[in-house]
């Protein structure tokens, strides 16, 4: 192989042939020859020049580069500097083959990257695309794609550098080359390559919400009938739609009656990739629908169109598309007009025939998916005792073996929406020992606070509702108490509340039996710690002084009162800014003093 920099520029030229076709034939071993040779450093001096060889060394670089032992040694021959200084001649063979090298550079290569950002190289390319956008012709077309390749091996996997790119405003223009060059296939792959890079950014959102990127996807998903094409676009729309104003661009823009298409088209196939684009298309569905505008918008009162569709997915036979619709009615059943008309338009037997067909082997996210749309249904109170009514409660108890979490928390929060004002719903279940016990073992499940946390608030909300003698002495008898009592001490001041209350419903409906659980639980040291401490809420205060009027007629409990010096906590207490603090504080310590 020769190579003499110093003779004329033919004798250079049958050089650099002589290399290319070394690279064609064989790409690894020729540029491992090269790079033992040590050609790589006369590189710089051939591009320092501009003339016929330029394209062909720029080239050379670009053949080099495809492997990756190659890329660093480029950037440590001082290659970036020269390269970059290219991009600005107006030779458009030059900047091709420029743009494949700094793309080649750049791939997965930190160093790279590195010295392109130093030499200024991306900043110069994305202002040629921009100027480039609106010539159509093959090879502008050529060279646009070359270009934005080369800004996406710049940026990928790397935010900082995909923020730089974000600040130089490329997101407008690549929105721009995909409704301009709409036919060219290879350039709109780039464009939702780049994207899909760049939406994966936070602070791309708003830019991309500013532009007509909803429309120029939509138009071009309707295009496609392969389904690699269609998955390139999802790709791109399911980051974008996490953005709630681009979500409703993308529902104004008709997306949603292509994933319906998209579900119609592939519901009743085994084939993969039917199967992960049925998949993908009713996820982005249920994404359009986590947005209050775009869901109220497709919602139209209850009588929407698509509405309708989603829900006839509930009863069919897809475990995909009965998820999908059950999570999509969940997302619909976030206000209270929603939820109404839903209730009062059948939906609630839909959801608990989907939840019989789960019972025995069910699928775990279809039932949690359907509890939390029971859940969303069960808010607003009109909806409460017509679900009672309907027979939720029933039902959702069938799953009170499920040894699942996510579940068990849905279960739990559903009965205790239901429940919530409804005294004799929450008498009936809390009289249901099986129910009761149950809560009382997931009291102490540790390892998931979300289920410990929905147990001993919904143990609290059936006295609290019920205020029912035989409800207490369920809850007593099955071992609630001493979890009532560690609620008391939550973080969570909700909790804190409801604990006392209901601790103070079992004190003043049944404290002869609830009085051993008491003592065991040091129910008066807990309520010392509450009145002593600043951080404790007035409501906190009141209704443990509330609490330890009640505990006074157990001879064992009010040994304890006297022995802790309550008294004097609650005369301090007489002084509280809070009105009824201070009055509470008086009655307590006249109750004391009567009884000591």
């Amino acid at each position: 192989m020769c190579f003499h920099t110093d003779s004329t520029s033919d004798s250079v030229e049958s050089c650099l042939d002589c290399l290319l076709k070394a690279l064609a034939h064989n790409n690894v071993e020729a540029s491992e020859k090269i790079q033992e040779m040590g050609v790589l450093p006369m590189m710089p001096s051939l591009l320092a020049t501009q003339n016929s060889c330029t394209p062909k060394v720029a080239n050379i670089i670009a053949e080099l580069a495809k492997n990756e032992f190659m890329r660093s040694p480029c950037v440590e021959a001082g290659l970036i500097p020269p390269l970059v200084q290219l991009l600005n001649c107006k030779d458009q063979e030059v900047l091709l083959q420029t743009g494949r090298a700094l793309g080649n550079i750049c791939y997965d290569s930190h160093e790279g990257r590195s010295a392109v950002d130093e030499a200024g190289g991306a900043q110069i390319v994305a202002e040629h695309i921009k100027a480039l956008v609106h010539n159509t012709d093959p090879a502008t077309g050529k060279l646009l794609t070359v270009f934005c390749g080369m800004l996406m091996n710049y940026s990928n996997d790397n935010d900082t550098l995909q923020a730089q790119l974000i600040s130089m405003g490329v997101i407008p223009t690549l929105v721009k080359l995909l409704g301009v060059h709409a036919q060219n296939t290879a350039l709109t792959e780039m464009c939702l390559i780049a994207f899909g890079n760049l939406a994966e950014l936070e602070s791309s959102k708003e830019q991309f919400a500013s532009t007509n990127i909803a429309e120029e996807l939509v138009r071009l998903f309707r295009k496609q009938v392969e389904h690699e094409k269609k998955e390139m676009i999802f790709e791109v729309l399911a980051p974008l739609a996490e953005n709630d104003a681009i979500k409703l661009q993308l529902v104004e823009a008709g997306l949603v009656e292509c994933l319906l298409d998209v579900v119609g088209q592939t519901v009743d196939s085994d084939r993969e990739e039917d199967v992960a684009q049925l998949k993908t298309a009713s996820d982005l569905m249920v994404l359009l629908l986590l947005g209050d505008e775009s869901m109220q918008k497709l919602f139209e009162g209850g009588k929407g169109s698509v509405f309708q569709r989603v829900l006839s997915w509930v009863p069919s036979n897809n475990h995909q598309l009965q998820l999908a619709g059950a999570l999509a009615i969940a997302n619909f059943a976030r206000n209270d007009g929603n939820c109404i008309h839903m209730v009062d338009t059948g939906i609630v037997q839909m959801l608990l025939e989907l939840l019989d067909r789960h019972v025995e082997e069910g699928n775990v996210t279809v039932q949690h998916a359907a509890l939390s749309a029971l859940r969303n249904l069960a808010i607003p109170v009109v909806n409460k005792s017509k679900m009672l009514s309907a027979g939720v409660a029933d039902v959702v108890l069938k799953f009170l073996q499920s040894e699942m979490p996510p579940v068990q928390f849905k279960l739990l929060g559903t009965l205790r929406m239901l429940i919530d004002t409804q005294a004799d719903a929450a008498d009936q279940l809390g009289t249901n020992c099986k129910l009761v016990e149950r809560l009382v073992e997931w009291c102490e499940a540790k390892d998931h606070a979300g289920v410990m946390g929905e147990s001993n608030r919904l143990l609290s909300a059936l006295i609290r509702h019920s205020k029912s003698k035989e409800v207490v002495g369920t809850v007593i008898q099955c071992g609630g108490v001493k979890h009532l009592v560690t609620m008391a001490t939550s973080e969570h001041m909700i909790m804190q509340n409801e604990a006392l209350v209901a601790l103070g419903l079992i004190a003043a409906l049944d404290l002869d039996s609830a009085e051993k659980d008491f003592v065991g639980a040091t129910l008066v040291q807990v309520l010392h710690k509450l009145l002593t401490e600043e951080k404790s809420a007035p409501e906190i205060k009141y209704n443990s002084m509330i609490l330890i009027c009640s505990v006074m007629g157990s001879e064992p409990l009010h040994k304890e009162v006297q022995s802790l010096a309550f008294i004097d906590v609650v005369s301090k207490l007489r002084s509280h800014e809070n009105k009824t603090v201070a009055h509470q504080a008086s009655l307590t310590e006249q109750r004391l003093t009567a009884q000591s």
